[in-house]
């Protein structure tokens, strides 16, 4: 299994390249640092390779569709921020957070489709604020909420390759570290309210991930791994 991993040098993207990895997998991370990913890739081990990509620059997205070749699947974590009230959101903030979670992954489809192997998907992140929306957070309930659209429209469009979304609630993921010590309350506040009354893990969303790509009759679906925390 051959998977190009965008947005996977940390975090939940490192959790499921190592996962990828102890399965016998070869991961080729992505991004726009080449620092961050020579990094992981030191990390991962002999397996892992690294390409430069900026989901914004459909170039960069056709040169590493050049560069790596053939593949199994396309994972997107992706995310590009705008958060604020609606009145104060500037316009190029809100075009990149697009970028990173609609228009990227369009333009993945449409160079890397050619070159996904049989059996192959794409699967692309979406997020818990689609499906509870805040004040202050209408981009990114807006983004998370196209991709679950775009993963149903491009699975029946590029047909047999799969196209699935994951949507993670909180996690435990290292994001949350610049809370301080405002991080344990927000986790215990979460963890109450939620179902599973706890937190998630990277090693949750992994797990969820490998099922999306294994998995060869799951295709157009989007798959909640939030401890039910949109239901409450």
């Amino acid at each position: 299994m051959r998977v190009l991993l965008i947005s996977g040098a940390s975090g939940i993207g490192r959790a499921i390249a190592s996962d990828i990895l102890e399965r016998g997998g070869e991961v080729v991370l992505a991004g726009r640092r080449r620092e961050s990913l020579d990094a992981a890739v030191e990390l991962l081990g002999p397996k892992a390779s690294s390409v430069v990509l900026d989901l914004a620059d459909e170039s960069s997205i056709e040169a590493a569709a050049a560069e790596i070749g053939a593949v199994d699947h396309v994972v997107s974590l992706a995310a590009d921020h705008a958060n604020g009230p609606v009145g104060d959101l500037d316009a190029g903030d809100v075009r990149s957070a697009f970028d990173a979670k609609v228009i990227g992954p369009i333009l993945l489809a449409k160079h890397f489709a050619p070159l996904v192997e049989e059996g192959g998907s794409f699967l692309f992140f979406s997020g818990v604020a689609a499906w509870k929306p805040a004040p202050g957070l209408s981009v990114m309930a807006t983004t998370n909420g196209a991709v679950a659209f775009l993963a149903e429209a491009l699975a029946v469009e590029l047909a047999p390759i799969r196209v699935n979304a994951l949507s993670p609630g909180i996690v435990d993921s290292g994001a949350w570290d610049a809370m301080g010590s405002g991080k344990d309350t927000f986790f215990a506040n979460t963890a109450s309210a939620n179902p599973a009354r706890r937190v998630g893990l990277p090693s949750d969303i992994a797990a969820a991930a490998i099922s999306l790509l294994t998995n060869t009759f799951v295709t157009g679906t989007t798959l909640h791994v939030d401890g039910g925390g949109r239901l409450v």
